[in-house]
């Protein structure tokens, strides 16, 4: 399948502090290739035993395993947790408000981090509900994590008790809910955790990790306990230099997810170091859209995109860049070829989670990278 020039992940993960190890393919022989990532906050992920862990070393990569076995590089924008007390329900203005019973509030349960934070919530008569009165707004992200005591039932969750929509199927598993629909009411700014007057079936269930985020969607969990927190964003730059790449032909293959589908520019990117003279697979501004693309002397030339289903599931994408010669190739199948684009790119120093500057920032997973230097190689199998 041709030689991998670059290579990183497919469940072979090596991070420190500020460093994400990849590997350089030569005759044979292999050498390490070092990221720089940027954070500055500490940040959690899933780790491999299924358990949150929260990264305490500022600049250290997180390798997160959620719904998958080899993991993936996590790299997400800054966000902050709104609600002060996300796991202390008897902290700060986490109140128990009710209109028959109050709810039966205790503690000392396992949690999803492994610790004994989480608490068991339980109203006898489904006519009271336990709500904190927060700073969120309906469209921020609202998330989570519940469980039931014992078997499977329903419960509604974050909302106000008109919205139906918001309950959901609880099982003895911990899972974390989100909510992004609006609240019952304009304005409304009720956070609540669980509401028993609404239509679910359960008298009584396990909370914790609860989470507003200025954001459309939910990112990783932020842990607070007497104040707001922030989760700093970040980067991840600078592998590789001019001798690992082929600035004539080669192969850009990555295996990544989207966050979200928000029709923003997430770049990967071959490049000089600027953004005039690049090779890039990136998520497109059109809905669920992969495109790549050269640019040479600062215009784009081989752009070929490709619609999906859904780009916040795992795709994985070969850009074959190659004068007069360019295919993209997803999941398998060519998605499509320009004959007719021809290019004289300048040496490609350095392999990059953005355009080549610090613009169009990969935010998303990525549980694998290829660049080889030859662009004959087996495009379908390496993609299926």
């Amino acid at each position: 399948m041709g030689k991998g020039i670059v290579k990183l992940g497919e469940g072979n993960w090596a991070v420190k502090d500020g460093n994400l190890l990849a590997a350089k393919e030569t005759n044979g022989r292999f050498k390490n290739a070092e990221f720089t990532v940027t954070r500055g906050t500490d940040a959690t992920y899933v780790g491999r035993d299924g358990l949150i862990a929260n990264e305490t070393g500022d600049d250290t990569p997180r390798i997160d395993f959620t719904d998958n076995t080899d993991g993936h590089l996590l790299l997400e924008p800054q966000s902050t947790n709104l609600i002060p007390y996300s796991e202390n329900f008897e902290g700060g203005s986490w109140e128990n408000a009710s209109i028959g019973t109050i709810p039966t509030l205790d503690g000392n349960y396992t949690a999803p981090d492994g610790t004994n934070t989480a608490y068991k919530i339980s109203n006898a008569n489904q006519d009271s509900f336990w709500y904190y009165p927060s700073v969120a707004d309906s469209d921020y992200a609202r998330t989570i994590w519940a469980r039931t005591v014992s078997g499977t039932g329903t419960a509604q969750l974050l909302s106000h008790n008109s919205n139906t929509n918001n309950t959901f199927t609880l099982t003895e598993t911990w899972q974390r809910f989100e909510i992004n629909s609006t609240t019952s009411s304009t304005g409304e700014t009720g956070f609540y955790a669980v509401d028993f007057r609404g239509s679910g079936t359960l008298t009584e269930l396990l909370i914790w990790g609860a989470q507003v985020e200025n954001l459309s969607y939910a990112t990783s969990y932020i842990p607070t306990n007497g104040g707001q927190v922030t989760r700093d964003a970040e980067t991840c730059t600078g592998a590789g230099e001019a001798i690992d790449f082929n600035s004539e032909e080669g192969v850009l293959y990555v295996e990544m997810a989207a966050l979200v589908d928000d029709q923003t520019y997430r770049t990967i990117s071959l490049n000089d170091g600027t953004n005039n003279e690049c090779v890039r697979l990136r998520f497109n501004t059109s809905s669920n859209t992969i495109n790549g693309l050269v640019r040479d002397g600062g215009s784009g030339i081989a752009q070929i995109s490709y619609q999906v289903s859904d780009i916040k599931q795992f795709h994985k994408a070969a850009f074959k860049y190659k004068s007069g010669e360019s295919q993209l190739w997803i999941d398998g199948e060519q998605r499509g070829v320009t004959n007719t684009d021809t290019f004289t790119l300048s040496p490609q120093t350095q392999l990059n989670f953005n355009q080549g500057t610090s613009s169009d920032i990969f935010y998303g997973k990525c549980k694998a990278i290829k660049v080889y230097k030859d662009a004959s190689i087996d495009l379908a199998t390496l993609t299926s």
